[in-house]
């Protein structure tokens, strides 16, 4: 499979004709012109994206120190387990957002990685500012790398890890595919079972600024989760020979993988013993999710029967609003204390 090229830094002989412009081996000048994109959907993401600027200590978690202590046990060790998997997952796309960056010959494209990188530490940030407030350091460092520890999540880890690792390695066009796929995997799969549990503690009552943390992040990863949907939509106008039957078969591979992943994670992690959570709502809602992601990207139906939302599930979208008010993307506007309107989870 052919090479992609690192983008050159400095490029005066650079291709400045707009209409030449491919998402990757393009001869780029870096120019960023806000006046002259390629991919026109890029204006309103941007724009989304800086409208909803956050930060993390601007929320009140003195509840949370205060309710922390009285989560059941099962409550407490899943809390526990799905935040160190969030730090694992956003600390991971800090670091490989940027490499993907190197090769992307699309500058408006590019723009958005730079803002997703930064939101992902914001992220980072955020889980720290949790873990700080809840607990003392011995049990926050113990929460804190139990992605290492813990068999499951370390097993779970791998497979997105690996991936990243061998674009690291191998820089062609099918392993720039998969790594655009891991992450789109990453964005709109693996993140809902913690999702929805933090939301669950917050239709109960608990935890209520944990809960906003997590709405403000959820915001966010729709945003991310879009902007790898267009950048793959695009491979699939400019690379046609990558969305062969072959490459598909290993797509819906992938994304079987990870659906089925999130489902074995969420039954551990939430089980039976949680208040208002079970494994079959976690499965109903994560295959649905599954549909979600696969037919967004144009391959049509993962999981026959779950292509509705689980009526058993349907506050999740509720909780995930950070403002709760919902609302399409494209009819998104500003809101009062600085912040942005939710992007509707429909890809």
């Amino acid at each position: 499979m052919e090479e992609i090229k690192r983008k050159p830094l400095f490029n005066p002989e650079g291709d400045i004709d707009v209409r030449n412009r491919r998402m990757i081996n393009f001869n780029t000048t870096n120019i960023n012109d806000f006046n002259n994109m390629k991919y026109e959907w890029v204006s309103d993401w941007y724009r989304q994206a800086m409208n909803n600027f956050w930060v993390p200590e601007e929320i009140n978690l003195n509840q949370d120190k205060s309710d922390y202590p009285n989560l059941t046990a099962p409550e407490r060790t899943a809390y526990d387990k799905i935040l160190s998997f969030l730090v694992y997952l956003d600390s991971l796309q800090s670091a490989n957002l940027p490499n993907i960056s190197q090769y992307v010959t699309a500058n408006e494209v590019n723009l958005c990685l730079s803002i997703q990188t930064f939101q992902e530490c914001i992220h980072s940030q955020s889980y720290s500012y949790m873990l700080d407030t809840i607990c003392n350091p011995t049990e926050r460092n113990d929460i804190l790398y139990q992605w290492k520890t813990d068999e499951h999540l370390l097993r779970r880890n791998e497979f997105i890890g690996n991936l990243y690792n061998e674009f690291v390695e191998t820089q062609t066009k099918e392993s720039f595919l998969r790594v655009c796929i891991a992450n789109f995997i990453l964005e709109g799969i693996y993140f809902y079972s913690g999702f929805m549990f933090f939301y669950n503690l917050g239709r109960n009552g608990k935890m209520p600024g944990s809960v906003q943390e997590i709405r403000y992040i959820n915001r966010d990863e729709n945003t991310h989760l879009w902007l790898f949907r267009n950048i793959l939509l695009e491979l699939k106008k400019e690379e046609p020979e990558l969305f062969d039957e072959k490459h598909i078969e290993e797509i819906t591979a992938m994304v079987k993988e990870g659906v089925e992943q999130e489902i074995a994670w969420g039954q551990y992690v939430i089980g039976e013993a949680i208040p208002g959570l079970n494994g079959k709502m976690v499965e109903d809602y994560i295959k649905y999710l599954g549909n979600l992601r696969y037919s967004s990207l144009g391959f049509g139906t993962l999981y026959p029967g779950y292509e509705k939302e689980p009526e058993s599930m349907k506050w999740v979208s509720q909780y995930a609003d950070a403002n709760m008010v919902k609302t399409d993307f494209f009819e998104a506007r500003s809101t009062a204390y600085a912040k942005s309107t939710a992007i509707e989870d429909d890809l």
